[in-house]
């Protein structure tokens, strides 16, 4: 706020130049600075990076690991999914099956239903109070680690995003699966996109004589 005083007069002669006083109030302004440092500070609060934590497996040590517990999942263009279980199967145009996230978290929690089955049983004992937070976390990181488990390779195209591997790694979490690796696609993985899209015409003229 701003206020002015004026003083001085006249006593009928001639008029002397009036002093005018300009005080300036600067309260307003620092209730306005206030606001717009606890604005920048609520802003940059918010845009700290988000971390997730990703279990990659090791390069030594790898134990075989049978079709019926190994899935690949590919991540294609416009939030595509493909999946395949076991070893691809290029004859088969068929073999590679497109889904949503739905579906693929679906297929993921029919495959891995043992280690599912018992993390809820886990979390129904962890909400009656049967067991403690420690001993919670410990024994689904042990249900989550045995031989039971879904084994899941995640691979994606030049045609897919970021967003569409943090929503993939997300589905493992929920679904319990705690075996996957993160790899580069091959060329077989694009033939088999390009084979279905075709519906077998590929396999169809590599049996040409």
């Amino acid at each position: 706020m701003a206020s002015i005083d004026t003083s001085g007069g006249g006593n009928g002669k001639r008029s002397k130049p009036q002093k005018k006083i300009l005080r300036v109030d600067f309260t307003p302004m620092v209730d306005m600075n206030m606001l717009l440092i606890t604005f920048f500070m609520f802003c940059t609060t918010l845009s700290i990076p988000q971390v997730m934590d990703i279990a990659m497996p090791a390069n030594e040590g790898r134990q075989p690991i049978p079709g019926s517990k190994s899935v690949t999942v590919i991540l294609g263009e416009q939030d595509k999914i493909y999946y395949y279980a076991g070893v691809a199967d290029y004859e088969d145009y068929a073999s590679l099956k497109e889904t949503n996230y739905l579906g693929l978290r679906e297929m993921l929690l029919e495959r891995n239903n043992t280690v599912a089955s018992k993390i809820q049983d886990l979390k129904k004992k962890f909400y009656k109070k049967e067991i403690d937070d420690k001993s919670f976390k410990s024994l689904v990181s042990e249900a989550k680690r045995s031989k039971e488990g879904l084994n899941v390779v995640i691979k994606a195209t030049k045609d897919s995003n970021y967003k569409n591997l943090v929503d993939v790694l997300d589905e493992m979490q929920i679904c319990g699966v705690d075996k996957y690796a993160i790899i580069d696609l091959e060329e077989g993985d694009k033939f088999l996109m390009e084979n279905l899209k075709t519906k077998g015409s590929l396999t169809a003229m590599a049996k040409r004589p």
